[in-house]
Parts: structure tokens; C-alpha cells; sequence
């Protein structure tokens, strides 16, 4: 597609960014993509440490091929691309892919998820297995729940069948 090397490990952020952006441009072009996207930086959020730094938010009349099938081609472009540049696996989350505000909703509505089935796992004392999702989605309920002093959560299964069982606390 093209000569532009990749960052090494090592690099800034920002030049990773430029790299992905390149990448973006061939991917769209070539893959017939009416797609345009635009980078932004996240404001700060307190206490959370691991909140993307860049989203890149895609636009155009092909974003409903991004966002078909739970987001899985947006999840895909994310993941190939950020692998593609050598992003380092600890900086995976600080630049996210998005499109219509999906990420954040989604987010919503896995913390929601996630007390509706820790109120049933408090009402029963039965433990209750949520659907198979990716370790971002995981991490979303662990973390939603991580306060919450009447049940645990803990992921359960392999590749993509892993998903989170909400347990009772241990008294």
C-alpha cells in the first residue's frame, strides 16, 4: 500500500498517530471505503487512568459498515491498525476508533448491563454468565462492579467465548 514506515517501539504517541492516520487514508481508499475520519484529543477525565488520549471518530455514508454486528469491522480497522503501526500493547487503549458516538454508548450500556445482573445475583445468590465480549468490553463490567461489595465478577472461558460471571461475594 505504502513506504511509510512504521514508528518503532518507543515512540511517541503522536507519531504513532500520524502512522495510524497514514494507514487510515490506504485502508479507506483502497478497501472503497466512503469514509473520512477526524482525530481528536479526549479532554482528561479524572480517575481514569486508562481513558483514550486520541479517538478517531470515522464519518461518511459507509459508517454503518463500521458499526453492523456490534461495531465488529470498526473493532477489527482498530485493532489491525494499531498492530500494523507497533503500537506498544500498554498504549492500545490511549487511541480508539469510534464512530456516532457508539464507544461511549456502548459503555453505558455495559454498566448498566452490569447492575441489572448484580441486582439478580444479590436477589438469587445464583451466579449469572453475561455473553462472550472482547477483554475492552470485560474490563468495562469488572470495573463497573468493582465496588460493589455483594458480588465479584471474574472472566470465565477462552479467546472469543470469554466472558464475565457475577458471583456472590465470599463472606
Amino acid at each position: 500500500m505504502g513506504t511509510q514506515p512504521s514508528p518503532s517501539p518507543g515512540q511517541s504517541l503522536e507519531s504513532h498517530l500520524t502512522a495510524a492516520e497514514d494507514l487510515l487514508r490506504q485502508v479507506i481508499k483502497h478497501g472503497g471505503f466512503d469514509l473520512s475520519f477526524m482525530v481528536r484529543k479526549e479532554t482528561s477525565i479524572p480517575d481514569a487512568s486508562d481513558a483514550p488520549v486520541y479517538v478517531v471518530d470515522f464519518s461518511g455514508p459507509d459508517q454503518d459498515f463500521l458499526l453492523e454486528k456490534n461495531a465488529a469491522l470498526l473493532d477489527a480497522l482498530e485493532s489491525v491498525v494499531l498492530k500494523a503501526i507497533r503500537l506498544e500493547e500498554d498504549q492500545f487503549g490511549k487511541i480508539t476508533f469510534d464512530c456516532r458516538d457508539w464507544r461511549r454508548l456502548r459503555v453505558e450500556e455495559l454498566k448498566l448491563m452490569a447492575q441489572v445482573a448484580a441486582e439478580r445475583v444479590i436477589e438469587t445468590g445464583d451466579p449469572f454468565s453475561l455473553n462472550p465480549m472482547s477483554a475492552r468490553e470485560r474490563r468495562i463490567i469488572h470495573l463497573a462492579l468493582k465496588d460493589q461489595p455483594k458480588v465479584q465478577t471474574q472472566s470465565d472461558g477462552f479467546g472469543p467465548g470469554r466472558k464475565v460471571v457475577i458471583v456472590p461475594a465470599a463472606k
